[in-house]
């Protein structure tokens, strides 16, 4: 397949070996809050202690995106992704080996730092510059919805290998599942797709203007709740549910399913997020090439803020745990493809990965607030319902923010 041709056609070997990668990726970082439990019962840690090396986790995947984009835009993409998968199994084998807060608190920054390397930042910018403008929308969508695919199997399945191993043997399977990812690495070869503008601005002269930007800033402000809203759930909803949810009625659906246990239904729920994630996401990709991005983002928020609201508010039942994990699942990662495309649509692709990685500082800024106050709280109170109601009002900050954002390439005149 020619150049040419690689960059007219939707579904190409670059789109496929990332969805791999994201896909393997993510389904080990979703599968955290399935420990939370076996961790802290095992040391007889508060909830606060796990919960902590989690947020460390988050806000190192954060400051390490913008380092990992500006390594591979410096040295290479793949290059950056073998670094960041090395670092992610280290990080994951270390933990495996302490036995006290802080060294899961410690190790918790290289699981970080390799979740920043094999994740969105570097992998969608190589999906997005070997993309058409036409398909570039689109194929940042699937390759965000491949990050859900993992999702779907890595929270059952870390339950699953619980019930035969113990937690350390665990993070060493998952380490090798990091390492094994690294084959899809040969065919993740991206043709350049910068202009000759882009190519002749240092990164320096992008990040200055980007940061002068009142669009950027907004952008960056945006993207917080994201984060908060995600880590929150994804390390906490499985110990939620599980405490807080009604009993599951024997001759049910899902006990004929073989979920009996709310343990079980947190797990299940996980997946069931990352499920409906794939359409959500892709769906968001298909949107993004047709309307415009600003808005579609502001009713993702809206939608998200809405469904928080109404979930805590009714009682907690096996009912409705599937129905708000189907619907925040819709929602889940469909801001990726927009938010990445946007900034790809307004500040070019030479740089791509790391202005979008300094965006997504600010996701994972908000994932270390969700997930820390998450156990903070938890320990105080006895509940998560503070925490929760923070997410819904952080939520509807998004969608306003995302409102005056200038959705035009940088230099275009605004009546043009």
């Amino acid at each position: 397949m020619s150049p040419a041709d690689s960059r007219s056609a939707l579904i190409t070997p670059v789109l496929v070996a990332g969805c791999v990668i994201l896909m393997l990726s993510f389904a080990v970082r979703a599968s955290f809050g399935v420990f939370q439990i076996p961790v802290a019962e095992e040391f007889g840690w508060p909830r606060a202690e796990f919960s902590l090396a989690i947020a460390i986790q988050n806000l190192a995947w954060g400051i390490g995106q913008p380092l990992f984009g500006a390594l591979a835009e410096k040295f290479g993409d793949r290059r950056a992704i073998v670094a960041g998968a090395f670092t992610y199994a280290a990080g994951l084998i270390l933990t495996a080996m302490s036995a006290t807060p802080l060294g899961h608190q410690v190790w918790a920054v290289l699981v970080g730092f390799g979740i920043a390397g094999t994740g969105f930042g570097v992998v969608l910018a190589v999906v997005g510059r070997a993309a058409s403008a036409e398909n570039r929308s689109m194929a940042l969508g699937i390759a965000t919805a491949a990050g859900s695919a993992g999702q779907v199997f890595g929270a059952p399945l870390a339950e699953w290998l619980l019930q035969s191993n113990s937690w350390q043997g665990v993070f060493w399977i998952f380490a090798g599942i990091v390492i094994a990812s690294l084959a899809a690495l040969p065919f993740l070869r991206s043709p350049g797709m910068a202009s000759k503008a882009e190519l002749e601005e240092s990164l320096g002269t992008v990040l200055i203007r980007a940061f002068k930007d009142p669009s950027y800033t907004l952008i960056f402000l945006g993207f917080f709740s994201c984060g908060y809203q995600l880590a929150f759930i994804t390390a906490h909803f499985p110990a939620f549910v599980t405490e807080l949810c009604g009993p599951i009625e024997a001759g049910s659906i899902l006990a004929g399913l073989g979920i009996t246990t709310t343990s079980a239904l947190g797990a299940i729920s996980i997946s069931l997020v990352g499920l409906f994630n794939i359409a959500g996401t892709i769906t968001a990709g298909w949107l993004g090439k047709r309307y415009t991005k600003k808005y579609l983002l502001a009713l993702i928020y809206t939608g998200r803020t809405i469904a928080a609201a109404v979930f805590i508010l009714m009682p907690i039942t096996p009912a409705s745990v599937l129905i708000f994990s189907a619907v925040m699942g819709a929602l889940w990662l469909a801001t990726v493809p927009l938010t990445s495309g946007l900034v790809a649509h307004i500040y070019g692709l030479r740089y791509m990965g790391t202005l979008y990685g300094f965006v997504f500082l600010s996701h994972q800024i908000g994932g270390f607030l969700g997930v820390w106050l998450g156990g903070k709280m938890y320990d105080i109170t006895g509940d998560y319902t503070l925490v929760w109601w923070i997410g819904v009002g952080v939520g509807a900050f998004s969608a306003i923010v995302h409102l005056p954002v200038r959705e035009r390439p940088w230099g275009t005149p605004a009546t043009a």
